[in-house]
């Protein structure tokens, strides 16, 4: 598989956007265009083809999670300008499509949470993708959630400022406590992005431009910390794909020649248009982070976000997000929970 090289970025590696792909832009673009202008854009789209065999699956899942799509997002660690391999998932989140009611929720899973990485040992979640790819990462939160994850998006950072400017900015309401440090993220992202965005003066609700939207993703150092950072993604990506829904035909398609050459997916073409039909009805109605009950663990001198524990958290997002009242883990969950309590005395 050949490399995807990108414009030198900085770290960071933030959201965007399967949900506005997918949900969004298709359905404006072909509203009286026709399909075969929806397959001249999703061309623009870096594609990968990645065989089933690549992706684990516990058994007997598959069954389990009949009537639900779930794709994951990638947000990487993009300093290697790689969006294949070799790159840490920095943001992961998990689009679930309830088939039959055409609901979506997003389910944002903390980067340092404490897993079993597929076929290797426990370790942060966000090196799943630096070690192997889509596929390893799409493996691991396969076998540690019971889900059955074949489908996947990967972005870097600076499609979060190109689609915010895209949309042409985003209702935010900024802290006190964010007012702190949201405008050191600014000048960062300033200096690696080449952009000249201005400071955030006030606290209060405001309308954020690509780069301060970016910024206030980046905070980490308030209360709530990782977890709080992960939360104010996904209120960027809500408050982008609100805003999308507004613009016109020619908005849209802007936005698409903007955002499709940044995108890696192994979601072709074919398989998207298969879906306009079913979008028009589809509405974001939840918004969560992962693992529910978490805490820092240090293990050999490295800090981790272990689940408390991993058996009750795979329980709850079941139960949660996929509507499945008693459920009940599979061994495979069962076991790796039994290492990460070992491991961890968690429990």
């Amino acid at each position: 598989m050949g490399k995807i090289k990108l414009k030198g970025t900085k770290t960071f590696g933030k959201v965007l956007l399967v949900i506005l792909l997918i949900l969004i832009i298709i359905i404006g673009i072909c509203v009286g265009i026709g399909i075969w202008y929806v397959n001249d854009k999703l061309g623009k789209v870096n594609y990968v083809e990645i065989a089933s065999s690549e992706i684990e699956v516990t058994e007997g899942v598959k069954e389990k999670m009949a009537g639900y799509r779930t794709i994951a997002i990638f947000g990487v660690d993009s300093r290697s300008n790689e969006l294949v391999t070799g790159t840490r998932s920095d943001c992961i989140i998990l689009a679930v499509i309830n088939e039959k009611s055409k609901e979506v929720k997003l389910a944002s899973v903390y980067r340092d949470t404490y897993l079993e990485l597929t076929g290797r040992s426990l370790d942060k979640v966000t090196h799943a993708y630096a070690y192997g790819g889509a596929a390893l990462a799409m493996s691991t939160l396969n076998t540690n959630l019971d889900l059955n994850i074949t489908e996947f998006v990967t972005v870097n950072f600076e499609s979060v400022v190109d689609i915010v400017n895209a949309v042409g900015g985003i209702s935010i309401n900024i802290t006190n406590e964010e007012l702190k440090y949201i405008n050191g993220y600014i000048d960062e992202i300033n200096n690696v992005t080449k952009n000249s965005a201005s400071h955030i003066t006030k606290a209060g609700t405001q309308t954020l431009n690509g780069v301060q939207a970016l910024a206030y993703g980046r905070i980490r150092y308030t209360a709530g910390g990782d977890y709080k950072r992960t939360e104010r993604m996904r209120d960027v990506m809500m408050a982008v794909v609100n805003k999308a829904k507004r613009m016109s035909v020619g908005q849209l398609n802007k936005l698409a020649d903007t955002l499709l050459p940044k995108i890696y997916t192994n979601i072709n073409s074919g398989e998207i248009i298969s879906l306009i039909p079913q979008l028009v009805g589809y509405k974001i109605t939840d918004s969560t982070g992962w693992p529910y009950n978490t805490k820092g663990a240090t293990i050999n001198g490295v800090w981790y976000g272990p689940p408390i524990t991993l058996e009750s958290n795979v329980k709850e997002l079941h139960e949660k997000v996929y509507g499945q009242t008693g459920y009940e883990p599979s061994q495979k969950v069962k076991e790796i929970s039994a290492k990460i309590v070992k491991k961890t005395g968690y429990n």
